[in-house]
This record gives C-alpha cells, structure tokens and sequence, in this order.
C-alpha cells in the first residue's frame, strides 16, 4: 500500500474525528464522505469494523505504511508493560513526528518531507529516515543551512507551546530539541482507544 496523498478532510470525515488537526472544512460536514450525505442510513458496525476503523485512525494520523505498523505492534507486544501504551509511545518517538511535536513543521506530512530532504540532524548527524525511532536524550535540530528556510522560520515564529508536550524540551532560538523521555499514555494528546487495536492484532 502506498502512502495516502489524497484528500485529507475525506479521510478525517472518514473516521469521525479532525485527525489531521483543526479544519473548517470538517467542522462544516463532520459526517462520512459519500453522495447522499448525511441522509443515508448506515449500518451497525461489527467489533471487527470498529478495530478495524481504528487502526487506520492511527495508521493515517502518524502517517503510517501497514507493514510499519504491523512490525511496531509486534516489537510494542514483546516489550514491558501494556502494548497499547507502548505502541502509542514507539509511534510518538518516531523521527517526523517529533519534528511536529517541536513546532518546526504545521503537520506530520511536512515534518516528513524535511526529514527526506536532509534538513534535520540527530545527535550531530544527518538523519533522513522519517520512521528514525528516537530515544530518551536524544536532540534534534534543524541542519545549520536550513535554518532559514521560509516554512521553518515561519512556523517556530508561532511560537507554539511545546511544553504542553511534557517529554519534549525546546529552544527556538537555536531550533533544538530534546526527546527527554517516552511519554506517558495520558500526556498523549490524540483520541485513540489503544486497546481496540491489541484486540484486533490478538485475533
């Protein structure tokens, strides 16, 4: 399956829920996409769908490929402690978007397209792989040419509160930051019923 670049708003219709952040546009037809509107009568969904439908919320709000997510839940249910909270925590720790997390890009689509184009540096480094899993202490900063970049310089100018995101550290002036630790599952901001997920996966 390829990434989705079509229609954001559709998708977000889809599930029922802004997942690519606030848009006039949703807040306008909060209802499923499709030609007869809110008029038509839709069927009960089975606990299968329900899964189902969530994990593609969160696979479509990270930006995730199937097989990524997949081989994620698997090495989250090898690990200590609930794997709904650690699975949330791996996709959190993800490269591109902790990039959005630090307010250097206005969404996770963009934070992943400065990743690919070599604008970010980890730990000193050159790091282009947007799944890049980060760990507690590493920084991450905008490469020293890229740092006057328009979209860059616009969107640290917002100013946006990074310490609402409690394992996040940031400093705009030298547009770095710190992954302090994983987070915890109730410092995560998204709607997600994590365990619909381990349910799906443990059938």
């Amino acid at each position: 399956m390829a990434r989705y670049k079509g229609p954001k708003q559709k998708k977000a219709r889809a599930f029922g829920e802004p997942i690519y952040g606030f848009s006039k546009a949703f807040e306008k037809k909060k209802y499923p996409p499709g030609q007869h509107g809110n008029s038509r009568r839709r069927k009960q969904r089975s606990d299968y769908a329900i899964q189902l439908m969530e994990k593609q919320k969160v696979k479509y709000t990270y930006g995730v490929l199937e097989r990524q997510f997949r081989n994620m839940f698997e090495k989250a249910s090898h690990k200590h402690g609930v794997t709904g909270t650690v699975l949330l925590q791996f996709l959190e720790a993800r490269l591109d978007n902790t990039v959005f997390r630090l307010g250097i890009a206005p969404t996770r689509r963009a934070a992943r397209q400065l990743v690919n184009h070599r604008h970010i540096v980890v730990n000193g480094v050159l790091t282009n792989v947007p799944s890049f899993h980060l760990r507690p202490g590493d920084v991450i900063e905008v490469r020293g040419q890229s740092k006057s970049l328009p979209l860059v310089k616009e969107q640290i100018g917002k100013k946006t509160d990074v310490k609402k995101f409690g394992w996040l550290e940031f400093n705009p002036d030298k547009m770095r930051g710190v992954f302090l630790s994983y987070p915890e599952r109730e410092q995560i901001p998204e709607k997600i019923n994590e365990q619909l997920i381990v349910e799906l996966y443990s059938k």
